[in-house]
Order: C-alpha cells, then structure tokens, then sequence
C-alpha cells in the first residue's frame, strides 16, 4: 500500500521526499479503511488475552492438588479407622 503510490508519483516526477511523503499518507490511509476487520481482530484477541474470562488451569497446580486430596482422604481414612 505504499510501493504503488510511490512507484506512481515518482513515474509522475515529483521529487523523491514528496513523493515518500505522499505515499506514506496514502499507504496510511489505504491500510486503516482497508484492514479494519483485521485490525479489529487483533484487538479483541488483545484484551482477550489481557482479560481472560476465566483463569488459565496450570497442570502442575493440578497435579498438586490432585496428590493433596488424596493424602487428606487416606488421612481422614486411617483416622477413621483407628476410632
């Protein structure tokens, strides 16, 4: 989106700098009307990854509570045998 009006404008003969200038604005103004779903995109994957709707499960955490609750049944087993 800049190449082509740069390459247009310097085939026009404008000076190099204005013709950059130029095209950059156009280039600019092109990718904002033409990538706006794109760019949509790529802020709601954004705030979804800054505001996740619920917390992430880390498998060592898992694990973890997975061995603590079966040490606190066989506790509350052996326990309940010895009574």
């Amino acid at each position: 989106m800049f190449v082509v009006p740069l390459a247009i404008l310097l085939a026009l003969g404008l000076w190099p700098w204005a013709s950059a200038v130029i095209a950059a604005l156009v280039g600019l103004c092109l990718s904002y009307l033409l990538l706006g779903k794109s760019r949509a995109s790529v802020a709601r994957d954004l705030y979804h990854a800054r505001h996740p709707d619920k917390q992430t499960a880390n498998p060592d955490s898992e694990i973890e509570d997975s061995l603590m609750s079966a040490q606190e049944r066989v506790k509350s087993e052996r326990e309940g045998k010895s009574q």
